[in-house]
């Protein structure tokens, strides 16, 4: 009898695994656990594997600095509270941090390049900058000209 129920259990998560092929569900299945102790790594994969992670949809209050600075579903700790007291970000346990966070961004190649959301603004902005604007016209002249 318990080794039925077993089966059923495995063929029920088996079904339930992340099969979400959205942007929802790829922007969660690329995300990078960083900063919290491995079993919180564990719990928070656990989550995106059978589907119960859920991302924040706005920032949450660190319960250390009290700014609504947690960007980071199922955290407690911002980033830079974490860093500091070197502690798992998710727990507030004083463990080993598996992935510590990057304390240096991620430069992208061309600043230029991130501003721009589609190609079509960028091929803008890059005529705007090419045009040379001449500031020194004489207005005096071109009304001259105008009026005879």
């Amino acid at each position: 009898m318990r080794d039925i129920l077993l089966e059923q259990r495995e063929t029920i998560a088996k079904q339930c695994l992340n099969t979400d092929v959205g942007s929802r569900g790829q922007k969660i299945n690329a995300k990078l656990h960083d900063g919290v102790c491995q079993h919180c790594k564990e719990v928070l994969e656990w989550r995106v594997k059978y589907s119960k992670y859920k991302p924040l949809s706005k920032p949450k209050k660190c319960v250390k600095c009290l700014q609504k600075s947690v960007k980071d579903s199922y955290h407690i700790m911002c980033r830079p509270c974490a860093c500091e007291l070197e502690v798992c970000a998710k727990c507030g346990k004083k463990e080993d941090i598996v992935i510590p966070f990057n304390k240096e961004p991620e430069k992208t190649e061309n600043p230029a390049s991130a501003l721009c959301s589609n190609h079509r603004s960028c091929r803008r902005n890059e005529e705007e900058s090419d045009d040379d604007l001449d500031f020194d016209i004489d207005l005096e002249d071109t009304k001259d000209s105008q009026v005879d």
